[in-house]
């Protein structure tokens, strides 16, 4: 089906531009959200009479994504989760986990804004990208952890891999310590 579209669309095209898509991807998606037109002589007149309406339509809206852009760019966000002693999560962070704790941060996300790539699985940092407008993304932060303490510990550059294995160096001297203590007292038992 050939649609015009109202809007920059990605990996689509830009505003005003005729591209071919499939009929279930305009019916379902372009023309329900009101991003295309199809493509006949009626509405490429349309078009042309409102474009000057549509273009500052999209350059208001890109201003206040971008302007909300700045504040979000770089944000961190703390999510707690079940997970195993080795890292592992009981579940995965989605979309929607994203969206709800940029919400409870002060910014109002939907969970079609938030790219992921593949799902998030262990604890740690990792960023992730939202789309606020097709012309403006921005970067933020998930710090994933099972409780506030190690959270602040993830964000202060530490892993939990990091903190287990010092636990368990400090647990090893401790009992190296006792072994010299006891050691040390037999010989005087000795003597």
């Amino acid at each position: 089906m050939q649609v015009i579209l109202l809007e920059r669309v990605a990996k689509l095209g830009q505003m005003g531009e005729v591209v071919k898509v499939r009929d279930g991807y305009a019916r379902n998606f372009l023309l329900p959200q009101g991003k295309a037109l199809r493509a006949n002589d009626a509405n490429m007149k349309r078009f042309e009479t409102e474009k000057a309406q549509l273009e500052a339509r999209n350059l208001e809206t890109r201003k206040e994504a971008a302007a909300l852009g700045e504040r979000l760019d770089g944000s961190k966000f703390v999510i707690l989760r079940s997970a195993s002693d080795t890292g592992a999560l009981f579940g995965s962070v989605t979309p929607r986990d994203v969206a709800d704790a940029a919400t409870a941060g002060g910014f109002s996300l939907d969970k079609r804004q938030v790219e992921m790539n593949r799902p998030i699985k262990e604890l740690g940092l990792h960023d992730v990208a939202v789309h606020l407008h097709p012309e403006v993304t921005v970067t933020v932060t998930l710090n994933v952890a099972r409780t506030a303490e190690e959270a602040e510990l993830q964000a202060s550059g530490k892993s939990i891999q990091d903190r287990a294995a010092e636990e368990e160096a400090a647990a090893e001297f401790e009992i190296a310590e006792l072994f010299d203590d006891i050691g040390s007292a037999s010989q005087d038992d000795d003597r």
